[in-house]
């Protein structure tokens, strides 16, 4: 599958059951290790389901959900943004998640929806935004690939785990919202 088979779309509520697949898959293959395994056996795509389904349902001003949807209709990744969630005012917006089937990783569609999260973002007057990510993530560096620049380190408490996330800034969205345009 190449990234010009997949459409970048404004998420609906009738994708909540997609991007609760794509979100318990992606869990369950990245963070093996990271996070404790119990945590990861108790996900349960119908419950991820009703939550994404509400917060569908429900958007704000600022706020974005975008999927990525394969040939077939199938939602392959997703991505959700908004105003910045506390604790960090050196940027304004936030990249929430962004999550792909490892099938696509690799193709282009990672930076075509982080390119429409910085053109919705751009598009509320949100001209700097961060993302978090676990440390030890290997797919960490995907955030570098996209121009963000290391800028925080914090350690947290997760599913009785203490972790530690960074934090990636970009401090002007335009040169990544043009990011979907081209490699």
């Amino acid at each position: 599958m190449s990234a010009s088979d997949t459409v970048i779309r404004e998420a609906q509520p009738t994708d909540a059951p997609g991007i609760a697949h794509v979100h318990v898959a992606t869990w369950r293959t990245t963070y093996p290790g990271l996070v404790p395994a119990s945590f990861l056996v108790g996900m349960s795509e119908d419950q991820a389901a009703r939550r994404w389904s509400g917060l569908l349902l429900t958007r704000e001003p600022g706020h974005g959900t975008f999927v990525a949807v394969d040939a077939r209709g199938a939602v392959v990744g997703f991505a959700t943004c908004g105003p910045r969630r506390g604790g960090f005012p050196d940027f304004g917006g936030e990249f929430y998640a962004i999550y792909l089937l490892d099938e696509v990783q690799g193709t282009g569609i990672g930076r075509r929806l982080m390119a429409a999260m910085a053109d919705r973002l751009l598009e509320h007057g949100t001209r700097t935004a961060c993302v978090w990510c676990l440390r030890d993530n290997p797919a960490r560096w995907f955030y570098e690939r996209m121009g963000g620049a290391r800028a925080a380190e914090r350690p947290i408490q997760f599913a009785g785990s203490s972790l530690v996330e960074i934090a990636y800034g970009w401090q002007d969205l335009h040169p990544l919202a043009r990011m979907s345009a081209g490699a």
